[in-house]
This record gives structure tokens, C-alpha cells and sequence, in this order.
């Protein structure tokens, strides 16, 4: 089995520049976390964009877009930040003959307190387990598109109302 990751950002892969005393994406984690994991299967790993997904645009949604539908790989985990992951996945929805999983973090995947870890991990396990369609791993849930809403206050997702 094989998964093909895409990471486009997001807090997930911030790190903190002291020069300019604030947090950026860096270079993704994802390659580290699967090491520490010992994983047993094949993977890949494609950075496609860095960005906050505050700044993220519709260009950059048609830019994974494009990237999900070329892929070989009919398992597809994209790292994504939180605030915008949820319009992302609702774009991804077109794509129906692949399974494809969005996670990020509410803290930076380097943070020892962060949830990163956590959901990139429900993600792999979803993406082998469910059939075609897209889904959102956040908070330990396992969402559609259509069904989740990101609570700023609390600092996770849930169901929408």
C-alpha cells in the first residue's frame, strides 16, 4: 500500500523565527513524524504550497485540486492549516475515485504539547479505511465537508449546527 502526503501549509509546519520574532511555514514535518512512527508502508511526500491558510486563494485551491486529480495514488493525506481546511475539502469533494484525508494542528508539529502528531496519525489510519470520498481528521473525529465547523474558541472541530 501506498500513501501519497501533499503539504500546502498551515500551522502544522510553523516554526518561529527569532530574527523576526514570529511563526512561519517551514519545511514540513511529515517525513520526520512517519520516521519517528516506524511506519510500515510506502509513502511520498510533495510540498506544494507554504502558506497560512488564511492566505490561501481559490488559485491555490485549484492548484491542489489539480495536484489530488494528477496523483497516482488513490490515498491522498494533505497537511493544510485549520482556519481554511473545511473550504479546501469542500473543493477536494468533486474528486470521487480517490480517498483523501485533510488534517493540520492548532499547534506547530514541533511543539511537544501539539495535536499534530495525533491527527496526522487518525489520518493515515482513516485514509486506508475508508472508502472513496474526502474527510477532514481534526479533534478525533473523523468529518465530511459538510458535516464540521472549526470552533476558534475551543480550539477544535466539531459538527456543524
Amino acid at each position: 500500500m501506498d500513501i501519497s502526503f501533499i503539504t500546502v501549509g498551515g500551522t502544522i509546519d510553523k516554526v518561529y523565527f527569532d530574527e523576526k520574532s514570529e511563526y512561519e511555514v517551514g519545511d514540513t514535518t511529515i517525513d520526520i513524524i512517519l520516521k519517528h512512527a516506524r511506519v510500515n508502508f510506502n509513502y511520498r511526500v510533495t510540498s506544494l504550497l507554504k502558506k497560512d491558510s488564511l492566505d490561501m486563494t481559490e488559485e491555490d485551491r485549484e492548484m491542489i485540486y489539480n495536484a489530488v486529480k494528477k496523483e497516482k495514488q488513490d490515498k491522498i493525506i494533505i497537511t493544510h492549516g485549520t482556519d481554511t481546511m473545511v473550504d479546501t475539502a469542500r473543493v477536494l469533494s468533486k474528486v470521487t475515485d480517490k480517498t483523501i484525508v485533510l488534517t493540520g494542528a492548532m499547534e506547530p508539529a514541533r511543539f511537544n504539547t501539539s495535536d499534530a502528531v495525533f491527527n496526522l496519525g487518525l489520518a493515515v489510519a482513516a485514509v486506508q479505511t475508508l472508502s472513496s470520498g474526502t474527510y477532514l481528521t481534526v479533534s478525533g473525529r473523523i468529518f465530511t465537508p459538510d458535516n464540521v465547523q472549526k470552533n476558534r474558541d475551543l480550539k477544535m472541530f466539531e459538527e456543524k449546527m
